[in-house]
């Protein structure tokens, strides 16, 4: 009986310490510096040269400017071609997660979580052709800052 009292007892101090540690994970806050500029997610393999964009510039009051310029890149009869999706929009930020939400065409929720400097992960969610992308183009993937300088936007905000 007591071998399972500190049994239980050990699951619970492992259960609060893993709790403890998801929970430090989130940050308060990330700064301009981490947030703006250039992000790609380069296609290794025959696809190699080809990569999704994003560019991302903090607007501040928890605003973000964000721009996806992406791919799916295939082969037709021997020769490179693709699919593509484009977004420039805003999204809110709290914390180390940005949020685009759209219902234009379905509904469409784009999340970018902000894991460390120079890296971010981005999921996507959406209802039929809620982002408005090519066939089978998505943003989901881990990107790396390529370029820390203030991102040109085709629409400026």
């Amino acid at each position: 009986m007591k071998s399972i009292h500190l049994m239980l007892f050990g699951v619970l101090i492992f259960g609060m310490t893993a709790t403890a540690a998801n929970a430090q994970t989130a940050r308060k806050s990330v700064s301009a510096t981490e947030v703006n500029g250039t992000f790609q997610m380069p296609f290794t393999g025959r696809f190699k040269g080809s990569s999704n964009e994003i560019k991302i510039l903090a607007l501040g009051g928890g605003k973000l400017h964000i721009a996806m310029d992406l791919l799916y890149p295939y082969i037709v009869n021997g020769e490179l071609s693709a699919n593509v999706g484009e977004l420039d929009g805003e999204a809110a930020i709290v914390g180390d997660v940005a949020v685009y939400d759209s219902a234009e065409n379905g509904t469409c929720t784009i999340t970018i979580k902000f894991v460390r400097p120079g890296t971010i992960k981005v999921s996507q969610e959406e209802t039929e052709a809620g982002c408005g992308f090519g066939m089978n183009v998505s943003a989901e993937g881990t990107y790396k800052k390529v370029s820390g300088a203030k991102p040109k936007f085709d629409r400026e905000q």
